[in-house]
Formats: structure tokens, C-alpha cells, sequence
């Protein structure tokens, strides 16, 4: 069997280029396995089905050593357990000295390994580039002042009286949220920074 595989990191990016290249090497789109994950590992569904499916014989053909995945290590063990084990081969088709059907002799197989490590090697060093510069984009925006996550819900005009009562004793806390519409660790949060300034603290 011939099998293809396509990898990319979020559900916002689109795979159609891949399986154009995938389909292009004579791949069925019905066997072209794609995950939209992360290359960090190879803890990916489709992957691993297309693992668990592969035979002896069988190819598996990706468009370049990084759609397999970005971590160095785990893409030779996982070349090895392809290669070795499973006894597949595998094509790499932007790289063509990436292909295990060719050069079976010794020297075939030791180009083939160099190319490998040097790749996966590039392949790593770039998701850990990416990374830092996710984080230096955060730095930056933060810097400017802008925020991420969720946007803070507005108190509900009765959480001042409330949080007075607790204050007071006058009732629990978890009343006091239930009374609010609001979530415990909600209404504890932001009674604690009401209470900021003081030495007092309460909790849940």
C-alpha cells in the first residue's frame, strides 16, 4: 500500500499544498492520513492510525522531513520503527536522497542517515526558533500594553455589598457568590484584591 502523510500545527492552517504534492506521487486522497497538531511529538491520532494500519512493503510518502515532526530525537526513533520494524519504507519529496527504497547498499544507507540527522537536526533548531519568537512577539505586545486571554467580566453592582457582609461576617463567601451570580474562587479572588492593601486575606 501507498500511504501519505500531512501534518500542520492548528486548525487555521490549511494542509490542501501537502496533499497536492501527496497526490502528485500517485497517493489516494483516501489514504493520506493529516493531523493538525503540534510537531513536538508523535502523539498525533492520524498518525498513529496510519502506524497501527502500516505493513511490511508498504510506503509512506510526506513532503518533508518537518511535516513529520521537529523533534530531533523522536524523528529518527520514529524512521527507525518505520524502517526497521515495520520494515516500510518512507519518501521524502523535497529531499530525494530522503527515499529508503534506493540505495540499500552501505554507502546508500549512510547518505541517507547524514541527510536524516541533518534535517531533523534543522527541523528542531527551527520549531525552538519559533517558539522564541512567539515569545518575543508576547513580550513585545504585552509591552505595548495589550492583553490576552479573556476579557475580565464586569463585577455585578451588588458584589460591593456582599463582599462587605463577609468582611463583616455577616454571611460565608460562598453565599455571598452564590448571591452575586458569581463562581467562589470568582468572588475570593476579588475580594482578596479589595483587600490588597490590608494584612487580611480570605480564602475559600
Amino acid at each position: 500500500m501507498i500511504y501519505g502523510y500531512a501534518r500542520v500545527s492548528s486548525l487555521d492552517q490549511n494542509e490542501e499544498r501537502q496533499i497536492i504534492a501527496l497526490t502528485a506521487q500517485g497517493v489516494e486522497r483516501n489514504a493520506i492520513y493529516v493531523d493538525k497538531k503540534s510537531g513536538a511529538t508523535f502523539e498525533r491520532p492520524q498518525y498513529r492510525r496510519l502506524m497501527r494500519r502500516l505493513r511490511e512493503g508498504d510506503v509512506i510518502y510526506v513532503l518533508s522531513i518537518d511535516r513529520l515532526g521537529r523533534n530531533y530525537e523522536e524523528i529518527q526513533e520514529q524512521w527507525r520503527y518505520i524502517t526497521k520494524q515495520k520494515k516500510a519504507d518512507i519518501v521524502v519529496i523535497d529531499m530525494p536522497l530522503l527515499d529508503t527504497r534506493k540505495g540499500k547498499d552501505l554507502i546508500g544507507t549512510f547518505l541517507s542517515d547524514v541527510v536524516l540527522q541533518l534535517l531533523s537536526f534543522v527541523a528542531e533548531t527551527e520549531r525552538n526558533n519559533i517558539r522564541e519568537r512567539q515569545a518575543e512577539g508576547i513580550a513585545a505586545a504585552k509591552a505595548r500594553g495589550v492583553k490576552f486571554g479573556r476579557p475580565s467580566r464586569a463585577l455585578p453592582p451588588e458584589f460591593e455589598d456582599y463582599a462587605g457582609r463577609v468582611i463583616r461576617k455577616e454571611m460565608s463567601l460562598r453565599s455571598a457568590a452564590r448571591a452575586c451570580g458569581m463562581a467562589p474562587s470568582s468572588f475570593s479572588s476579588h475580594l482578596n484584591k479589595k483587600l490588597s492593601d490590608c494584612s487580611e486575606s480570605v480564602l475559600i
